[in-house]
C-alpha cells in the first residue's frame, strides 16, 4: 500500500487491494459518452521517490455496474460528472496499453465539485532549460535564480523529445540554457515550482 500527499494542492492517495487501485482526490479531466459506455479520464498524484510526485493519468471505463454517487452519498448518473470535479474512484488495476491507459470504474464519489484549486497554465511552454536531472527524471524551465518562474517537468518513457531538425533524442541529450517548448498534462500541483507531466518536448 502507497500513501502520498502533494503539499499546498490537492491531496491524492492511493492504494492497491486485491487489484483494485483506489485513488482519492483525483481531478476530473474529461468526460467523453458513446453509445454504450462513458469515459472518464482523471489525473492523480503518485510518489515516485526522491520526493518526486508523478502525474498518472487513466480513462475509466463507466457502465451500468458503476456506482457513482454524489457529496451527500446519493447515487448519481455519469453525465452528472464535469470537468474539474474533485472524485474518489476505486478501479481495475489491469488496464490497457494506450495512452493514456484505460480500466474499468467500480465506484466514483464526488468530493468536490467543479473544483479549480491550482492555477490555470496553457498547456505549451516556451522556457529556456535551467536544471536537468537525469538520475531522477526530471527538468526545470524559467530563470535558474527565480524559483517562482520556474515549472518541473516530470519525463516519463512515454515522452517524446525531438531535437531542432525533428529526429527522437533522449533527456540526456537535452542541455541547460536551450531553448524548448513542453507540451504537458492539465494537471500541475501548486508547489513551489509547480510540477506536471510532460508528453512531448521539442528544442527551439
Amino acid at each position: 500500500m502507497n500513501d502520498f500527499y502533494i503539499k499546498n494542492a490537492v491531496e491524492a492517495f492511493r492504494c492497491t487491494d486485491n487489484n483494485v487501485i483506489h485513488a482519492k482526490d483525483a481531478v476530473v479531466e474529461e468526460i467523453f459518452h458513446d453509445n454504450r459506455s462513458s469515459f472518464v479520464t482523471i489525473s492523480y498524484g503518485v510518489h515516485a521517490g526522491f520526493g518526486l510526485i508523478n502525474i498518472e493519468i487513466v480513462t475509466l471505463v463507466v457502465d451500468r455496474n458503476t456506482v457513482i454517487r454524489n457529496r451527500r452519498g446519493n447515487r448519481i448518473g455519469v453525465r452528472d460528472l464535469n470537468p474539474g470535479d474533485i472524485v474518489d474512484a476505486s478501479f481495475s488495476a489491469a488496464m490497457t496499453r494506450s495512452i493514456p491507459p484505460q480500466s474499468r470504474a467500480f465506484t466514483i464519489t464526488v468530493v468536490r465539485e467543479n473544483a479549480n484549486p491550482l492555477p490555470v497554465f496553457p498547456n505549451i511552454v516556451e522556457d529556456r532549460i535551467a536544471e536537468i536531472d537525469r538520475n531522477n527524471n526530471f527538468l526545470i524551465t524559467g530563470n535558474p535564480n527565480d524559483m517562482m518562474s520556474q515549472i518541473r517537468f516530470v519525463v516519463s518513457d512515454t515522452t517524446e523529445i525531438y531535437d531542432r531538425r525533428g529526429n527522437r533524442i533522449r533527456l540526456r541529450d537535452l542541455r541547460p540554457g536551450q531553448m524548448v517548448r513542453v507540451e504537458h498534462a492539465d494537471f500541475m500541483t501548486a508547489s513551489i515550482p509547480p510540477q506536471t507531466t510532460a508528453f512531448r518536448i521539442w528544442v527551439i
